[in-house]
């Protein structure tokens, strides 16, 4: 009888789940080597670099220079669901668009790694302050801190809550 062929056995791997596990032990050895707040902070200078990509890339498809505030809020909930969560609209104002989420794009990856969520928060916070002035994202629950979803809140206007801030950068030559 022979061995069993390497491509023929049942092994749960694929890039999606690669690329997950590699964020995953990327940001698990960052909290653990400089801790939690630094590893938000690299995150976050990631987070910001692929907002400012996909910022770009809905403005371009939408014929834009900036987003309104009903086009922010779709493009946080659809940018989700282009990868593989489930976020939706909670609650919107003026002063701020509330987001609830049922499924993280990382799946199981994210549990116990609560710096992963810096990607929302700073891809969330980089397309609403480039487009409307100003932002400061709540992370009021997170499934990577053991809550059954997320809660999301960009305020749009200074608010007195944890979260990080966010503004417009100023223009090229200004």
């Amino acid at each position: 009888m022979s061995a069993p062929v390497a491509a023929n056995v049942a092994v749960p791997l694929d890039r999606d789940i690669f690329l997950r596990t590699l964020i995953r032990h990327l940001a698990g050895t960052l909290e653990d080597v400089v801790g939690l707040t630094d590893a938000e902070g690299f995150i976050s200078v990631v987070g910001a670099g692929i907002g400012e990509q996909i910022d770009g890339q809905y403005r371009a498809a939408l014929a834009t220079s900036r987003l309104d505030r009903t086009q922010v809020r779709d493009v946080l909930v659809d940018l989700k669901r282009r990868i593989e969560g489930e976020f939706y609209v909670i609650e919107e104002s003026e002063d701020r668009i509330v987001l609830g989420n049922r499924a993280c794009p990382f799946g199981d990856a994210v549990l116990g790694r609560p710096s992963m969520c810096m990607m929302t928060s700073n891809v969330f916070g980089f397309i609403a302050a480039e487009n409307l002035g100003y932002a400061k994202v709540e992370l009021q629950e997170a499934i990577a801190r053991g809550h059954p979803g997320c809660r999301v809140v960009v305020h749009l206007k200074p608010a007195d809550v944890e979260g990080r801030e966010y503004f417009r950068r100023a223009a090229a030559g200004a």
